[in-house]
């Protein structure tokens, strides 16, 4: 009766926890790199993950960081010291820290954690089936650059819309082609200036600000975020309501953002990194598109801008900053 119980209470420890199940049944700590286009910003999210999955991390798995910082130069590299460590599984946060991975392996399980379309982008051969070794989320809808595109016109009505882009980031390429096709079908007028690097954008601002251009969508890049708040001071300086991707650009001074919660697509990437630690192959793992959106608004911002918000764009906002 005593070894019945304890058999019982050991399935129970073992569903409860299916990380600690699996340390005790390996013999090494796992290895998990984390590369990332942009800066360090998102890289406490995987651990906490791995956290509510049952991992310790230090004792069932350590965690090798590589973050470029905005500089895309430096992910071949960074990216080719994570394989020659050895690494169990790399997590990816951004479409260039997927693409530097992509080129230094095709063996070792990659996880997307933040890119945009991974088909258009040749990541994986569906959602469905990727195929390869890579696998993981994606933010990728074209249904947040028509949104984009809505706000600006919600925010300047009859004004031409601008688009500040970074040339070197595919994902923003991607948007702006969709941004593209719904001003053409709505008839609004669009302008487009690129920023290749953070140099280039007050110029950037700058050309859009002369075209009288009253509300800027800033498209996803790596480059951007880091740089966030200065190219929200920037926006102000030259009279520009700017349109964010991420809330975290909203706390940073930009006037409003929608889309998707980076850090909870991180968090979730743990479950890609549990179920290959468990012998999954990457390719037979579908891809995620998670569909929860949130809108921002920073009202302090309206404020510096001496803009009016309407009161149903208020209403609608998920979270205000005041």
């Amino acid at each position: 009766m005593i070894r019945r119980r304890q058999l019982l209470m050991s399935l129970a420890a073992l569903l409860v926890k299916p990380g600690r199940a699996f340390a005790q049944q390996g013999s090494r700590v796992r290895r998990v790199g984390l590369l990332s286009a942009g800066d360090a910003s998102y890289s406490d999210e995987l651990p906490k993950g791995m956290q509510a999955l049952g991992y310790e991390v230090g004792k069932d798995y350590v965690v090798e960081l590589r973050s470029a910082d905005g500089r895309y130069e430096r992910l071949p590299a960074l990216a080719a010291d994570l394989v020659q460590r050895n690494m169990d599984v790399i997590v990816g946060m951004g479409t260039p820290a997927i693409a530097a991975a992509k080129r230094a392996t095709r063996s070792m399980p990659i996880v997307m954690a933040v890119v945009g379309d991974p088909v258009a982008t040749g990541f994986v051969k569906s959602l469905a089936r990727p195929g390869g070794n890579i696998t993981g989320l994606s933010l990728a809808t074209t249904d947040t650059s028509s949104k984009w595109l809505e706000l600006a016109r919600t925010i300047a009505p009859g004004s031409k819309v601008g688009v500040l882009a970074d040339p070197n980031q595919a994902t923003g390429q991607w948007h702006l082609r969709n941004i593209q096709s719904a001003a053409q079908r709505l008839g609004v007028r669009i302008s487009v200036a690129d920023a290749p690097t953070a140099a280039d954008v007050e110029g950037a601002l700058a050309a859009l600000a002369k075209e009288r251009v009253a509300a800027v969508i800033m498209l996803p890049s790596s480059m951007f975020f880091i740089n966030a708040g200065p190219i929200a001071e920037a926006a102000v300086r030259h009279r520009i309501a700017l349109i964010a991707t991420t809330r975290d650009n909203v706390a940073r001074g930009a006037l409003l953002s929608y889309g998707q919660d980076y850090g909870a697509f991180v968090r979730r990437a743990a479950i890609y990194v549990d179920k290959i630690f468990k012998g999954a192959k990457p390719g037979d793992l579908p891809v995620e598109q998670p569909l929860i959106f949130e809108l921002v608004v920073n009202k302090a911002t309206a404020r510096r801008l001496e803009l009016t918000l309407p009161k149903e764009l208020l209403l609608r906002a998920d979270r205000v900053i005041e």
